[in-house]
């Protein structure tokens, strides 16, 4: 049968992550959608894929298809979910005249994971852990986690607990200080690996991912036996509202130079590195943060590259995803000090994995980006090279070498003194 039209076209057009009333409407279509038994999910995919259809309905189709698979589902599975929290004091509340960022994370996401796994045979626990906030996110995560009915569900851990150590993966972390995030996911992890999981999910301290579309991840784990499970927002049939333009058109330059680093993760087709809902079955995970290149942002692709240095098969599996910008660490801390971290984790990352990668492009980057300063003079230029280059061509040193690349970037700099 097709979708019954009135539930596409009364369907929200924009979806608010501060707002609980379109949390609530997207259930209640969903609900709907989940009634139809007789509704295929080739139809509910054409119908969730046409050039007018409402974000709300887009949304509500990721969530019936992974709420169809749980349902379905007779083999048992336990579910560790981990965020970081840093700066997290605003989102983790609900939105108020004096929080206009406000989206009450940590109850949606309980609220999130519980419809998704209402009769079902999902076992899960959601794990908060703060790295080392200095506005208390952990505590303020621990009150609303100590008054939730679900409060058997959460565990609020704190990073500088747990460092320094002599052993384990957080062993050269010398300082909770040191961490920028990847510290706090290790220590997530470590926690649901000793109580059991059968495997963890990564996501973020935002309402960014609804994490009611977990079935869709334990999909490829469970029917498919594959054990690790990458989001992808690049997908055609992922559905993805996100603020590009809080990049210069430089942009292009730091993807031309990080593709061609990251030549072993970008020639498989692994574009969106960063999206915030992978999934890592339990002996692999551990196999991973065993001995950790990085505690920073740029911990996504050393673990990616983990994998791959592994031989481990991965599948990619698109989602949806609403981009929360006004709170992002990208903003709070500076994009360009973002994209260091990421573009210097990388250079360590190939080189410990010892995966094929541009030696040249990786020596330019030592050479030439020192701190972000050296990014954000960069961020807003484009070279010849780039100007009419597509997404597929970058990190192809056909379309611009890294020799070229130094020797525009040191043109930039020089420009940049006077």
């Amino acid at each position: 049968m097709p979708v019954p039209q009135n539930l596409v076209e009364g369907a929200k057009t924009k979806f608010d992550l501060t707002e609980p009333e379109d949390q609530e409407s997207l259930y209640k279509l969903s609900t709907e959608l989940l009634q139809l038994s007789d509704l295929s999910l080739a139809e509910l995919q054409k119908a969730a894929n046409g050039e007018k259809t409402p974000l709300e309905f887009k949304m509500a189709a990721k969530l019936v298809e992974s709420k169809r698979f749980l349902l379905k589902n007779k083999r048992t599975v336990k579910v560790g979910i981990v965020f970081a929290m840093w700066g997290e004091q605003h989102r983790l509340l609900p939105k108020s005249t004096d929080n206009p960022n406000g989206e009450d994370v940590l109850r949606v996401k309980l609220q999130q994971l519980s419809w998704a796994a209402q009769a079902s045979t999902v076992d899960w626990t959601l794990y908060a852990v703060d790295d080392g906030c200095p506005n208390g996110s952990g505590k303020i995560a621990g009150k609303i986690a100590s008054n939730h009915a679900l409060c058997e569900r959460v565990k609020v851990l704190f990073l500088a607990d747990a460092v320094p150590t002599e052993q384990g993966p957080l062993a050269d972390l010398s300082s909770v200080d040191g961490s920028r995030k990847g510290g706090a996911m290790i220590l997530g992890c470590m926690q649901a690996i000793e109580d059991g999981v059968d495997a963890v999910i990564c996501t973020d301290a935002d309402n960014s991912v609804h994490l009611g579309q977990t079935g869709l991840l334990l999909q490829k784990l469970i029917e498919d036996d594959v054990r690790v499970v990458l989001g992808n927002r690049k997908d055609p049939n992922a559905v993805l509202v996100k603020q590009e333009n809080r990049w210069g058109i430089g942009i292009k330059v730091l993807r031309h130079m990080q593709r061609m680093i990251g030549q072993a993760i970008f020639s498989r087709g692994i574009l969106d590195t960063q999206a915030a809902f992978k999934l890592y079955q339990r002996d692999v995970l551990q196999k991973i943060i065993h001995n950790p290149t990085v505690y920073d942002f740029s911990f996504d692709t050393d673990w990616i590259l983990a994998a791959i240095a592994m031989k481990e098969p991965f599948v990619k599996v698109p989602f949806a995803f609403i981009d929360s910008f006004a709170e992002s660490a990208s903003i709070t801390q500076g994009p360009m000090t973002t994209w260091e971290t990421l573009l210097k984790g990388l250079v360590k990352a190939v080189r410990k994995h010892q995966q094929p990668h541009s030696r040249t492009m990786a020596r330019v980057l030592d050479e030439e980006i020192h701190t972000s300063a050296d990014l954000d003079i960069l961020i807003h230029r484009l070279p010849p090279e780039l100007e009419n280059a597509s997404d597929q061509d970058l990190g192809n040193p056909a379309v611009m070498t890294p020799e070229a690349m130094q020797a525009w970037i040191k043109s930039i700099k020089a420009q940049a003194v006077k």
